[in-house]
């Protein structure tokens, strides 16, 4: 509708032309979920840097791995990321790590709930349980927790969930600026688990040994922002790493099936995400014929959002001592983001030196390799002179048309880059005027990608295609309020085989090029 103009003057109107630009979003923001010796519980956290992680979640412990991926990660070229602490991670010195596990009011010997410190040297906090919950209501109670003239209470709380309770957890971990609160066992009855009354005292781990959790407490809720189902809350984040399931598993805490447990929950996070990959880490200990087993039979993983990586690779022990085997995910999430910084997201994160590795658990042969690479398990390999490269590029698919990781990596960026781009659509007047722009955005934004080589064609139009017409866009379908965009993109494939033809040739009359 034009303006109205009452009076004589000048007036100066601002008109909208041109496309409205759609930026690409971020491929490189990895998310790590492990033990650490100080820090919030159950709570992702940005961290940028090697220096600020330790400020915030301390250095190096025994039989931890968590601490090693992210310094890989960071060494590798990676950049931001998101970190969750396990809530029944290793304690520091005095006032770190401080926490404390609550007795049963059915048997003082079990022990559901687990409080821990939202910071360091924070080991002056009491928690305060009692009863008095609502009429009719025995399954509730009070939760209080005072430190330094302090006093958080949180009333009516339950271990029930559902609509229109107070879940103990969601509601102290949203809540709380003093204490996250974590349950270590749910298969017990509620009765089992409600926290016996009483006042208790947070206190710092006696011993930087990991402790057990369950693979639920691992992945996670995301209402209590906890484990790898927390990071639903990070739009951002692009790569999911769980280098402490080996942790437990070498620890004897997790048993194997644990581990598929944990590691289809990742594939399964990515997968309802859309705009994330997993990094999975292989079993140690096992010869390529064990993890091949492992990977076909034993799980069977087939999954367009995940990434496997055999063998463990050694590194430098930061604590004294031998050179230690680490599991590789933290240092190939490093290199993801190496490549994608230096070369794109279309490029395969393969052919590319692992650093700060001096060594691998075991050297794998090429024919051993031809064995694995087909299935799914990339390879890291030595070469004389050239250093340890990762060797593989692919996914753990069945589907030929998601074999390899950049393929689904940037297709993850360019269904983001457009989902975002595209916000200022929602209402408009749904006519083929809005088709046309929305048709000039996308391909404006798909004409930098193919530019950039994420594209396979020597012209956009052979690279790409957008639609959005009558033909999609029906009366049927404007009346439910729906506009319909059809894209196709081809990318580009890694050349995976380089195959030269060589024969003998007599001379004589040039061979046509």
């Amino acid at each position: 509708m034009s303006p109205t103009y009452l009076s004589p003057g000048v007036y100066v109107e601002e008109v909208e032309r041109g496309a409205r630009p759609i930026e690409g979003v971020g491929t490189a923001v990895a998310a790590f979920v492990g033990f650490a010796e100080k820090g919030p519980v159950n709570q992702p956290t940005l961290v940028t840097n090697w220096t600020q992680y330790t400020a915030t979640f301390g250095g190096f412990l025994p039989k931890s791995f968590m601490a090693h991926a992210v310094y890989g990660y960071f060494h590798n070229g990676g950049g931001s990321c998101y970190i969750t602490r396990l809530p029944a991670g290793a304690g520091g010195g005095a006032g770190e790590g401080a926490q404390v596990a609550l007795p049963s009011k059915s048997d003082a010997s079990l022990s559901t709930l687990v409080v821990s410190a939202l910071e360091p040297a924070s080991g002056d906090i009491k928690v305060e349980v009692s009863g008095g919950g609502e009429s009719g209501h025995e399954d509730q109670f009070t939760m209080t927790f005072r430190k330094s003239g302090k006093e958080e209470v949180f009333e009516n709380v339950t271990l029930r969930k559902a609509k229109g309770v107070r879940n103990v957890i969601e509601t102290v971990n949203k809540e709380s600026k003093l204490v996250r609160i974590a349950e270590k066992e749910q298969a017990l009855s509620i009765a089992d688990r409600m926290p016996a009354t009483g006042i208790y005292a947070l206190t710092a781990a006696a011993s930087k040994e990991i402790a057990a959790v369950t693979p639920d407490a691992i992945v996670g809720n995301a209402a209590a922002r906890s484990g790898i189902a927390g990071f639903e809350v990070a739009d951002d984040v692009t790569m999911v790493c769980v280098p402490d399931l080996m942790a437990l598993f070498q620890a004897g805490a997790i048993n194997m099936e644990g581990v598929k447990i944990v590691q289809q929950a990742m594939l399964d996070h990515c997968a309802n995400m859309k705009d994330r990959f997993a990094i999975i880490d292989c079993p140690p200990g096992m010869n390529p014929q064990e993890i091949k087993d492992w990977r076909m039979s034993e799980t069977g993983y087939d999954s367009k959002y995940g990434a496997l990586y055999y063998p463990w690779i050694k590194v430098a022990n930061p604590l004294g001592g031998d050179a230690i085997l680490v599991p590789p995910s933290g240092h190939m999430a490093g290199i993801y983001a190496r490549s994608d910084t230096e070369r794109g997201v279309h490029k395969a994160p393969a052919n590319e030196v692992v650093r700060g590795v001096i060594g691998l658990e075991s050297k794998i042969t090429k024919n051993e390799q031809d064995s694995l690479n087909p299935v799914g398990i990339n390879c890291i390999r030595p070469f004389p002179g050239r250093g340890i490269r990762v060797w593989g590029a692919r996914t753990l698919s069945s589907d030929a048309l998601w074999r390899y990781i950049n393929v689904r990596r940037l297709f993850n960026f360019v269904e983001e880059s457009i989902e975002l781009g595209t916000q200022w659509v929602v209402f408009e007047p749904n006519d083929r005027d809005l088709w046309e722009r929305i048709k000039r955005d996308i391909k404006a934004f798909l004409t930098r990608v193919w530019r950039e080589g994420a594209l396979f064609g020597a012209t956009p139009d052979e690279a790409f295609y957008v639609k959005c017409d009558d033909e999609l866009n029906t009366v049927e379908i404007r009346d439910a309020g729906q506009v319909i965009i059809e894209i196709g993109i081809c990318p580009v494939k890694p050349a995976e085989f380089v195959i030269f033809r060589i024969s003998q040739w007599a001379g004589g009359a040039a061979v046509a090029e």
